[in-house]
Protein backbone atom coordinates (compact mmCIF):
# COMPACT_ATOMS: atom_id res chain seq x y z
CA UNK A 1 0.00 0.00 0.00
CA UNK A 2 1.11 3.41 -0.64
CA UNK A 3 -0.18 6.65 0.17
CA UNK A 4 0.63 9.84 -1.91
CA UNK A 5 -0.28 13.09 -0.02
CA UNK A 6 -0.75 15.60 -3.02
CA UNK A 7 -2.31 18.63 -1.46
CA UNK A 8 -5.61 19.07 0.93
CA UNK A 9 -7.67 15.84 0.93
CA UNK A 10 -6.08 15.34 -2.58
CA UNK A 11 -4.47 12.01 -1.95
CA UNK A 12 -3.39 9.09 -4.02
CA UNK A 13 -3.71 5.47 -2.89
CA UNK A 14 -2.27 2.64 -4.05
CA UNK A 15 -3.70 -0.30 -2.78
CA UNK A 16 -3.93 -4.13 -4.03
CA UNK A 17 -1.59 -2.80 -6.66
CA UNK A 18 -4.75 -0.34 -8.30
CA UNK A 19 -4.78 3.59 -8.41
CA UNK A 20 -7.20 5.41 -6.63
CA UNK A 21 -7.12 9.36 -6.92
CA UNK A 22 -9.22 10.91 -3.90
CA UNK A 23 -11.13 14.64 -4.01
CA UNK A 24 -9.45 16.02 -6.70
CA UNK A 25 -8.48 19.49 -5.83
CA UNK A 26 -6.63 20.99 -8.65
CA UNK A 27 -6.86 24.69 -9.27
CA UNK A 28 -3.53 26.85 -8.11
CA UNK A 29 -2.29 29.00 -5.38
CA UNK A 30 -5.03 31.57 -4.89
CA UNK A 31 -7.43 31.13 -7.30
CA UNK A 32 -10.64 31.49 -5.00
CA UNK A 33 -11.39 33.27 -2.04
CA UNK A 34 -11.48 32.42 1.36
CA UNK A 35 -14.71 30.61 2.15
CA UNK A 36 -17.70 33.29 3.46
CA UNK A 37 -18.82 33.07 7.43
CA UNK A 38 -15.79 31.03 8.49
CA UNK A 39 -12.56 31.57 9.47
CA UNK A 40 -9.60 33.87 7.53
CA UNK A 41 -12.89 34.54 4.95
CA UNK A 42 -10.07 37.09 3.61
CA UNK A 43 -7.03 34.79 3.26
CA UNK A 44 -7.72 33.16 -0.71
CA UNK A 45 -7.44 29.74 -1.24
CA UNK A 46 -5.64 27.32 -1.72
CA UNK A 47 -2.95 28.57 0.20
CA UNK A 48 -0.07 26.54 -1.59
CA UNK A 49 0.81 25.38 -5.23
CA UNK A 50 0.21 21.74 -6.23
CA UNK A 51 3.55 20.06 -6.25
CA UNK A 52 5.75 21.45 -9.35
CA UNK A 53 6.18 17.15 -10.62
CA UNK A 54 2.82 16.30 -10.21
CA UNK A 55 1.05 16.27 -13.86
CA UNK A 56 -2.44 14.78 -14.16
CA UNK A 57 -2.45 14.57 -17.65
CA UNK A 58 0.54 11.37 -17.30
CA UNK A 59 -0.86 9.91 -13.77
CA UNK A 60 -2.18 6.34 -14.74
CA UNK A 61 -5.45 5.99 -12.38
CA UNK A 62 -7.92 3.14 -11.64
CA UNK A 63 -10.80 4.68 -9.95
CA UNK A 64 -11.56 8.28 -9.10
CA UNK A 65 -13.26 8.64 -5.26
CA UNK A 66 -15.21 12.11 -4.19
CA UNK A 67 -16.19 12.12 -0.63
CA UNK A 68 -18.26 14.92 -1.52
CA UNK A 69 -19.05 17.80 -3.94
CA UNK A 70 -17.45 20.62 -1.96
CA UNK A 71 -15.36 23.36 -4.11
CA UNK A 72 -12.05 22.33 -1.48
CA UNK A 73 -12.43 19.12 -3.02
CA UNK A 74 -13.42 18.88 -6.28
CA UNK A 75 -13.45 21.46 -8.83
CA UNK A 76 -13.08 22.44 -12.63
CA UNK A 77 -9.46 21.99 -13.12
CA UNK A 78 -10.36 18.08 -12.39
CA UNK A 79 -13.25 18.39 -14.80
CA UNK A 80 -10.84 19.65 -17.56
CA UNK A 81 -8.10 16.89 -16.61
CA UNK A 82 -9.71 13.88 -15.37
CA UNK A 83 -10.41 10.74 -18.12
CA UNK A 84 -14.32 11.08 -18.52
CA UNK A 85 -14.74 7.40 -18.52
CA UNK A 86 -12.36 6.04 -15.75
CA UNK A 87 -14.80 4.28 -12.93
CA UNK A 88 -15.51 7.51 -10.54
CA UNK A 89 -17.22 6.65 -7.06
CA UNK A 90 -19.19 8.86 -4.81
CA UNK A 91 -21.45 8.50 -1.90
CA UNK A 92 -25.37 9.02 -3.22
CA UNK A 93 -27.56 10.09 -6.22
CA UNK A 94 -27.01 13.77 -5.57
CA UNK A 95 -23.30 13.29 -5.73
CA UNK A 96 -23.97 10.81 -8.94
CA UNK A 97 -26.02 12.94 -11.14
CA UNK A 98 -23.43 15.92 -10.33
CA UNK A 99 -20.30 14.14 -11.74
CA UNK A 100 -22.28 12.70 -14.39
CA UNK A 101 -23.57 16.54 -15.35
CA UNK A 102 -19.70 16.97 -15.69
CA UNK A 103 -19.57 14.61 -18.79
CA UNK A 104 -18.03 11.37 -16.27
CA UNK A 105 -19.57 8.62 -17.82
CA UNK A 106 -19.40 5.71 -15.04
CA UNK A 107 -19.95 7.31 -12.21
CA UNK A 108 -20.94 4.28 -9.25
CA UNK A 109 -22.09 4.81 -5.31
CA UNK A 110 -20.10 3.10 -2.73
CA UNK A 111 -22.62 1.14 -0.81
CA UNK A 112 -22.08 0.84 3.32
CA UNK A 113 -22.44 -2.97 2.85
CA UNK A 114 -19.43 -2.84 0.10
CA UNK A 115 -18.45 -2.67 -3.33
CA UNK A 116 -16.56 -4.74 -5.14
CA UNK A 117 -13.96 -3.60 -7.39
CA UNK A 118 -10.89 -5.36 -8.81
CA UNK A 119 -10.52 -7.60 -5.73
CA UNK A 120 -10.51 -5.10 -3.14
CA UNK A 121 -14.15 -4.04 -1.53
CA UNK A 122 -14.56 -0.38 -0.57
CA UNK A 123 -17.24 0.48 2.28
CA UNK A 124 -18.79 3.61 2.56
CA UNK A 125 -19.05 4.65 6.20
CA UNK A 126 -20.75 7.82 8.14
CA UNK A 127 -19.07 11.39 8.85
CA UNK A 128 -20.48 14.11 11.19
CA UNK A 129 -18.98 16.99 8.84
CA UNK A 130 -18.91 19.37 11.64
CA UNK A 131 -21.41 18.87 14.71
CA UNK A 132 -24.66 17.77 12.60
CA UNK A 133 -27.13 19.88 14.42
CA UNK A 134 -25.47 22.59 14.12
CA UNK A 135 -23.86 22.53 10.97
CA UNK A 136 -26.25 21.03 9.18
CA UNK A 137 -28.82 23.32 8.72
CA UNK A 138 -26.40 26.08 8.37
CA UNK A 139 -25.42 24.17 5.58
CA UNK A 140 -28.97 24.35 4.46
CA UNK A 141 -29.45 27.71 4.62
CA UNK A 142 -27.18 28.67 2.14
CA UNK A 143 -27.56 25.34 -0.33
CA UNK A 144 -24.63 23.71 0.00
CA UNK A 145 -25.03 19.88 1.11
CA UNK A 146 -23.85 18.98 4.46
CA UNK A 147 -23.10 15.21 4.03
CA UNK A 148 -19.55 13.60 3.40
CA UNK A 149 -18.53 9.93 3.27
CA UNK A 150 -15.42 7.82 4.62
CA UNK A 151 -14.04 4.96 2.20
CA UNK A 152 -12.67 1.49 4.12
CA UNK A 153 -10.42 -0.12 1.83
CA UNK A 154 -10.31 -4.37 2.35
CA UNK A 155 -8.35 -6.93 0.58
CA UNK A 156 -6.49 -10.47 1.72
CA UNK A 157 -3.37 -9.12 0.03
CA UNK A 158 -3.58 -5.58 2.22
CA UNK A 159 -3.85 -3.57 5.24
CA UNK A 160 -7.03 -2.61 5.68
CA UNK A 161 -7.17 1.24 5.34
CA UNK A 162 -9.91 3.80 6.45
CA UNK A 163 -10.26 7.13 4.88
CA UNK A 164 -12.25 9.25 7.44
CA UNK A 165 -13.06 11.75 5.14
CA UNK A 166 -14.32 15.56 6.10
CA UNK A 167 -15.36 14.10 9.73
CA UNK A 168 -14.99 15.34 13.45
CA UNK A 169 -14.08 12.86 15.95
CA UNK A 170 -17.79 10.87 16.71
CA UNK A 171 -19.67 8.34 16.81
CA UNK A 172 -19.68 7.66 13.14
CA UNK A 173 -16.20 7.18 13.71
CA UNK A 174 -15.78 4.93 16.35
CA UNK A 175 -18.54 2.74 14.65
CA UNK A 176 -16.27 2.35 11.44
CA UNK A 177 -13.17 1.56 14.21
CA UNK A 178 -14.96 -0.74 15.66
CA UNK A 179 -16.33 -2.72 12.79
CA UNK A 180 -13.52 -2.76 10.67
CA UNK A 181 -10.50 -2.61 12.91
CA UNK A 182 -8.29 -0.71 10.47
CA UNK A 183 -4.59 -0.83 10.53
CA UNK A 184 -4.34 2.65 9.23
CA UNK A 185 -6.61 5.54 9.57
CA UNK A 186 -6.35 8.79 7.19
CA UNK A 187 -7.89 11.53 9.21
CA UNK A 188 -8.67 15.19 7.93
CA UNK A 189 -7.34 17.47 10.95
CA UNK A 190 -6.65 21.27 9.91
CA UNK A 191 -9.35 21.91 12.40
CA UNK A 192 -11.62 24.14 9.53
CA UNK A 193 -13.87 26.55 11.35
CA UNK A 194 -16.95 27.81 10.71
CA UNK A 195 -18.39 31.19 12.00
CA UNK A 196 -21.58 29.84 14.05
CA UNK A 197 -22.21 30.22 18.22
CA UNK A 198 -17.99 30.69 19.11
CA UNK A 199 -16.82 28.85 16.02
CA UNK A 200 -17.70 25.46 14.90
CA UNK A 201 -15.19 22.77 13.67
CA UNK A 202 -16.23 21.60 10.40
CA UNK A 203 -13.49 18.11 10.44
CA UNK A 204 -11.11 17.30 13.37
CA UNK A 205 -9.04 19.80 15.28
CA UNK A 206 -5.89 18.87 17.98
CA UNK A 207 -8.31 17.19 20.41
CA UNK A 208 -10.14 15.24 17.90
CA UNK A 209 -6.62 14.20 16.88
CA UNK A 210 -5.87 13.18 20.62
CA UNK A 211 -9.17 11.35 20.92
CA UNK A 212 -8.36 9.07 17.59
CA UNK A 213 -4.32 8.72 18.58
CA UNK A 214 -5.92 7.18 21.85
CA UNK A 215 -8.93 5.10 21.24
CA UNK A 216 -6.98 3.60 17.80
CA UNK A 217 -3.91 3.05 19.54
CA UNK A 218 -3.13 0.26 17.47
CA UNK A 219 -3.69 1.93 14.20
CA UNK A 220 -1.53 3.98 12.05
CA UNK A 221 -2.95 7.96 11.76
CA UNK A 222 -2.20 9.95 8.83
CA UNK A 223 -3.44 13.32 9.19
CA UNK A 224 -4.43 14.63 5.68
CA UNK A 225 -6.13 17.96 4.85
CA UNK A 226 -3.49 20.24 6.00
CA UNK A 227 -2.27 24.11 5.78
CA UNK A 228 -4.20 24.55 2.51
CA UNK A 229 -7.21 25.97 2.98
CA UNK A 230 -8.22 29.41 3.98
CA UNK A 231 -10.40 28.42 7.32
CA UNK A 232 -7.84 26.03 9.05
CA UNK A 233 -7.04 26.19 12.52
CA UNK A 234 -5.00 23.92 12.76
CA UNK A 235 -0.92 23.32 11.23
CA UNK A 236 1.30 20.48 10.31
CA UNK A 237 3.51 21.75 13.14
CA UNK A 238 0.86 21.92 15.55
CA UNK A 239 -0.31 17.79 15.29
CA UNK A 240 3.83 17.35 14.81
CA UNK A 241 4.35 19.10 18.53
CA UNK A 242 1.87 16.20 20.09
CA UNK A 243 4.62 13.93 19.69
CA UNK A 244 1.95 11.15 19.69
CA UNK A 245 3.74 8.16 18.54
CA UNK A 246 0.58 6.55 16.32
CA UNK A 247 0.55 9.70 14.27
CA UNK A 248 2.42 10.64 11.24
CA UNK A 249 1.91 14.03 9.37
CA UNK A 250 3.49 14.20 5.96
CA UNK A 251 3.95 16.87 3.66
CA UNK A 252 2.94 17.73 0.53
CA UNK A 253 3.95 15.58 -2.28
CA UNK A 254 5.14 12.71 0.54
CA UNK A 255 4.60 9.24 -0.53
CA UNK A 256 4.07 6.69 2.55
CA UNK A 257 4.48 2.91 1.92
CA UNK A 258 3.00 0.24 4.14
CA UNK A 259 4.10 -3.86 4.03
CA UNK A 260 0.96 -6.24 3.22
Amino acid sequence: MKIHQIRNATIIITYNNKRFLIDPWLMPKDFMPGFEGAMNSKVRQPRVDLPKDFDINHLPLDAIILTHFHPDHFDEFAVKALDKNIPFYVQNEIDLNIIKNFGFNDVRIISENGTDFERITLYKTQCQHGRREVVKPMCEQIGMPYDAMGIVFKSDKEKTLYVAGDTIWCDEVITAIDKFNPEIIVINACGATVLVGEGERLIMDIEDVKAISNYAKNSIIIASHMDTVSHLTVTREDIKSLKLNNVVVPDDNEILEFDN
